[in-house]
């Protein structure tokens, strides 16, 4: 494989972060839905939210595609895994989810995996 140029592998950073932003919006619209039976499906659908939500999929898939253009699967792929740092980072963040020490741990450790994998 060819050395990734500077911005590919900004993509491929780009993709998780907007993949994790996706998700804390779909968790924002949530929490704006009425819990009874027969709420019309449009009142999700048109939420302003989760139009965000989808948007910024959307637009991580299309840049996903064009990294794939470029890097193999198997090694791009990896990159998926900081979805799993970055999501409860934004809760965090975001949301005021708590973060706990098994939490740091688990970062760390997927971090650390994700050097290994690229080196």
């Amino acid at each position: 494989m060819k050395p990734l140029t500077l911005p590919v592998f900004g993509l491929l950073l780009l993709t998780p972060v907007m993949i994790a932003l996706g998700q804390v919006l779909f968790k924002l619209t949530s929490g704006r839905l009425t819990a009874q039976a027969g709420t019309p499906f449009y009142t999700v659908a048109f939420n302003p939210i989760f139009l965000l939500a989808l948007a910024i999929y959307g637009a991580a898939t299309l840049l996903w595609i064009h990294v794939l253009k470029t890097v193999p699967l198997s090694y791009a792929y990896s990159f998926m895994a900081l979805t799993f740092v970055l999501v409860p980072l934004m809760a965090a963040l975001f949301l005021k989810e708590p973060l706990t020490i098994k939490y740091a741990i688990g970062a760390c450790l997927i971090i650390a995996g994700l050097f290994i994998v690229q080196s």
